[in-house]
């Protein structure tokens, strides 16, 4: 699995920060999580390639989380060869109708075709799957509907090839069998998908992007590999954050602490710090494994 941070400052671009969106790739199925203005270019800088992207999950729609989107969609339409793209996007109550005016703020013949799905989820709940792995949301408490959301790899078993070689089994189709937990018989023997393979549990990482802490930040991020989380204050502005409905970094520290998730990336900072590292400081003084993003900072997840 694979993560690139596109941008990482709160409400405005910075020289050295983009403002919000992530890149997430997993067995080539490309998702973006918000698209500030610049994004393209971030993507472009990143090395990616905008036409793995098949479905875009937004936040909310404050500026700074969406400017860039009509620019990617005709981008992507342009390039998208011969046929129709079809790119799913999912965001909270009013989504339809904030694209529509996007759509509508400028000219251009669109080749692509938008599937839209409006999300107001009590709790989490999954709003797609394959496979592979499944996205969830839930509605979350900023100043406007928003959503956080959760990408979870299904369980899934591993072939002992090791245990295969010394059963005398080669290899092909019927592993596929195996990996799906199925008994095969091979040749005239019981191959038992217990013995053969291994079972790795499912992983999960969480994004929270604007937000006070309120319980769903604590279901959504339950036992999570990875926590992505905003951290707009030091927790001295704690009344701030609150009243604008933003977390400090010590409180997405509480969260990942409380919460069980293994790792804390922080992001979406607050402008008037020009040296984040008293951000990361003031969350590993509860949360050790913590670091702060970077703008096209890049993970290969082993999941």
């Amino acid at each position: 699995m694979k993560l690139v941070f596109l941008g990482t400052s709160g409400m405005v671009p910075t020289k050295e920060r983009n403002v919000q969106s992530i890149y997430l790739e997993y067995n080539g199925d490309g998702i973006l999580l918000d698209c500030g203005e610049g994004t393209q270019r971030q993507i472009q800088l990143a090395g990616l390639n905008a036409q793995k992207i098949k479905r875009v999950l937004i936040s909310h729609w404050h500026g700074d989380h969406v400017s860039g989107l009509v620019g990617l969609i005709q981008t992507v339409g342009n390039f998208a060869g011969d046929h129709e793209k079809t790119l799913q996007l999912y965001g909270p109550i009013g989504t339809k109708e904030h694209l529509n005016h996007l759509m509508n703020s400028c000219i251009f013949e669109s080749r692509v075709n938008i599937e839209v799905t409006e999300l107001d989820l009590k709790k989490l709940e999954i709003f797609y799957e394959n496979d592979d792995y499944e996205l969830k949301a839930i509605n979350l408490e900023h100043s406007v509907p928003t959503l956080g959301f959760r990408f979870e790899r299904k369980e899934k078993r591993n072939i002992q090839l090791k245990k295969l070689k010394e059963l005398g089994v080669s290899q092909g189709p019927h592993l596929k069998d195996l990996q799906q937990g199925k008994d095969i018989n091979y040749e005239g023997k019981q191959i038992k998908a217990d013995e053969v393979t291994v079972i790795d549990s499912s992983k999960a990482v969480s994004f929270i992007f604007d937000t006070q802490l309120c319980d769903a930040c604590y279901e959504l991020a339950d036992n999570s590999e990875l926590l992505v989380s905003e951290a707009v204050y030091k927790h001295d502005l704690v009344n701030k954050a609150e009243e604008y409905k933003h977390m400090t970094a010590h409180q997405a520290a509480k969260l990942a602490s409380e919460c069980g998730a293994k790792e804390l990336i922080l992001t979406h900072f607050s402008i008037r710090y020009k040296d984040v590292e008293e951000l990361e400081s003031e969350a590993k003084d509860l949360f050790e494994n913590t670091k702060c993003a970077y703008d096209l900072m890049k993970l290969d997840l082993p999941f």
